[in-house]
């Protein structure tokens, strides 16, 4: 039923010693994109060119040790008896993009405080930005056949992933098995709340409202399709770490919607003028 003509290579370049792999390509791909949508962006709304090329300057590598910091933490048992230098081998895989959202927001709140930025007006034109490099970085897991989900049942197949096209089909089809792409799934679902949060900006909502959205939108998302992987990293039991973070950071982003405008610690609409 399934295709089997062989997968794509995980390496882009492969030169003596030096071997590029897609993923990374993908992932600094998506990097520039969000880059330059956000400098853009904040031009227009009155600061400096620089302003994110300064931030992310810090912010990339920081999210980088803080999505490797998280993975070790939730999986210190595989490495709690291995060489002392095997949590910093980023090589061999193990990275959370929570732990990079949660990094790099923390730093970009220093950034803010240094530089006088309000936050919320700085991460209301990151928000966008962040999530299609999140819709472009889950290539990097297609690439390197992992992120996906259980094995795809004849009924599932025969309902809509026939329809697949035949490239992905055939990548997510390991030892003779086609698995769910959850990484396709989330990579669309990223596009949706892209598409929404770009929308939000022309509705010219209270500022925060856009990064509000933005974490509860990917967490809901978040929420159902890690109940579909087959890698996920667990707290206790059966329960998977990413699912917890998505309803704490649901709940929290309600909160604070609701407190921003009943105790009015925002007064400030998106485009910078005071709320009528």
């Amino acid at each position: 039923m399934f295709s089997l003509n062989q997968a794509l290579s995980p390496i882009f370049l492969d030169i003596g010693p030096i071997t590029i792999y897609w993923y990374a390509i993908i992932i600094v791909t998506g990097v520039v994109l969000g880059l330059v949508l956000a400098t853009k962006e904040s031009v227009r709304l009155g600061l400096k060119d620089e302003t994110f090329t300064d931030l992310i300057v810090w912010a990339l590598p920081i999210a980088i040790v803080s999505a490797r910091l998280y993975y070790v933490i939730f999986e210190w048992d595989r490495y709690s008896d291995r060489e002392w230098w095997a949590p910093f081998a980023v090589w061999e895989g193990g990275i959370a993009i929570h732990g990079a959202l949660i990094g790099s927001v923390i730093f970009a709140y220093y950034f803010c405080k240094k530089r006088g930025i309000p936050f919320y007006k700085l991460a209301d034109i990151a928000a966008p930005s962040i999530i299609i490099g999140q819709a472009i970085g889950r290539w990097g897991n297609f690439m390197n056949q992992e992120a996906h989900g259980g094995p795809v049942s004849d009924w599932a197949y025969d309902t809509f992933l026939q329809y697949l096209p035949s490239f992905i089909e055939n990548q997510m089809t390991i030892d003779g098995v086609l698995y769910h792409p959850t990484f396709l799934y989330e990579s669309v679902w990223n596009l949706i709340i892209f598409a929404l949060l770009i929308y939000l900006r022309r509705v010219n909502p209270l500022r925060g409202d856009i990064f509000l959205t933005y974490v509860m939108g990917y967490s809901v998302g978040r929420f159902f399709i890690e109940g579909m992987r087959t890698d996920s990293l667990y707290v206790v039991g059966n329960l998977r770490t990413a699912q917890l973070i998505s309803i704490v950071l649901i709940i929290v982003s309600l909160v604070l919607m609701y407190l921003n405008r009943k105790k009015h610690w925002v007064t400030v609409q998106y485009n910078g003028k005071k709320r009528k």
